[in-house]
């Protein structure tokens, strides 16, 4: 009796969880050249509408829901000749406002050389335990922190003034073709104080401190062939992702690769070789699950000769792994076969947290594209917005 009650116990349970879930809607936030959009789904990710734009005619490079009270929206925002701001809604975005102190440089000295941000580049919202918190990466290389839910921002100097640092950051130009970005800013769900942080160009980084004190984190990655590997100015990570159920082991796409660390070891380890040679193994974006540490998703794109940034062929395609990067595997129903010569951007794929888990990217012409099965099948969700820079999936309560 007391095994079939533990059964039924059980059954109930999964039957509860289930229709928590049912009730629950998603959300991908998408950020584009030309504004932002919110893309609402049912709980079934079967149907969505659009609400947008948002910020009309500016550059949204990011757009984030903060987890922890499921209700703040940050934006990271500029324009041309407005120059760069953040943004914040408690409303889903019905009305925003902007922060009383963005990110931006301290001035500098009479006759010293100071810097500018051009942009916000990266949001990633602090700790579980730490509410308010929030990071900021911009461009030029620079690492922010909020303690007030994004309103204000206060550069962290154990980076930006290191002179170690300062010495190869270089200027708004340097770096990729349109500037330098710091990205990829992760907590360690189990350590406030542990962050990592990835510079195009400049490396991955960690820190055991809360920031004020960093350690280069690049052994095993390559360069681009005629550069020496131990100038951190020429290492350029794309997109560096910590997995949810191991945060021992952190994936990376890289100008030169695909690649898997898994800590307490400090060497990475390409896993890109195992990709077909037809496709190569670089791209932007780096996707993880959320439950299991040996399943990730990129996608390629042509990085030969002078780096088209189309997909191969223009045919595109995500491709999978479900052992850690030992073998791949091409998920592509649904998506063009022929002439898409477009590609994904390093903040424009992204996951939810479902069972199975859904899958989004958005791409370089303005397509929004959705799997509601690990990327078993794709559906188009949007044709012709701007050209999509970032998404994140929130789920909605």
């Amino acid at each position: 009796m007391a095994r079939k009650a533990t059964k039924t116990k059980t059954k109930k349970a999964k039957a509860a969880r289930k229709g928590k879930a049912a009730g629950r809607g998603m959300m991908v936030l998408v950020a584009t050249r030309k504004g932002a959009w919110f893309f609402r789904g049912d709980a079934a990710r079967r149907s969505w509408r659009a609400d947008g734009p948002h910020f009309l005619g500016h550059t949204i490079s990011h757009l984030v829901l903060d987890p922890r009270d499921g209700r703040t929206l940050l934006a990271a925002a500029h324009t041309g000749h407005l120059g760069p701001t953040m943004y914040r809604s408690t409303d889903f975005g019905k009305t925003w406002s902007e922060a009383k102190r963005p990110p931006a440089f301290p001035k500098a000295a009479d006759g010293e050389k100071g810097r500018v941000v051009q942009h916000t580049f990266w949001l990633t919202p602090g700790h579980a335990s730490e509410a308010g918190v929030w990071y900021a990466g911009t461009s030029p290389h620079g690492l922010f922190r909020s303690e007030d839910g994004g309103n204000s921002w206060e550069p962290l100097s154990g980076l930006n003034d290191n002179p170690q640092y300062r010495a190869w950051m270089g200027g708004p130009q340097d770096g990729t073709p349109d500037g330098p970005k710091l990205h990829s800013i992760i907590v360690d769900p189990r350590d406030a104080r542990h962050l990592y942080l990835g510079m195009s160009s400049g490396g991955v980084h960690e820190s055991r401190d809360g920031g004020r004190t960093w350690t280069p984190l690049v052994d095993g990655l390559e360069v681009v062939e005629g550069f020496d590997a131990k100038n951190l100015a020429v290492h350029d990570p794309h997109c560096v992702r910590l997995c949810p159920s191991n945060p021992d082991r952190l994936y990376q796409q890289n100008h030169c690769g695909i690649y898997r660390l898994d800590r307490p070891a400090t060497r990475w380890v390409r896993i890109g070789k195992s990709m077909p040679k037809r496709v190569g193994d670089i791209g932007f974006p780096m996707v993880v699950h959320p439950r299991n540490h040996d399943v990730a998703w990129v996608f390629p794109m042509d990085g030969s000769t002078v780096w088209p940034r189309t997909s191969p062929g223009g045919v595109p395609g995500v491709y999978t792994t479900k052992n850690g990067g030992s073998s791949w595997q091409r998920r592509a129903s649904g998506l063009p076969q022929t002439a898409a010569w477009w590609t994904v951007k390093r903040q424009a794929m992204t996951a939810d947290a479902q069972d199975p888990v859904g899958l989004y990217f958005g791409t370089t012409s303005g397509e929004l594209w959705s799997s509601r099965d690990e990327g078993e099948r794709w559906t188009c969700l949007a044709r012709h917005l701007p050209e999509i820079y970032a998404l994140e999936a929130a789920e909605l309560g």
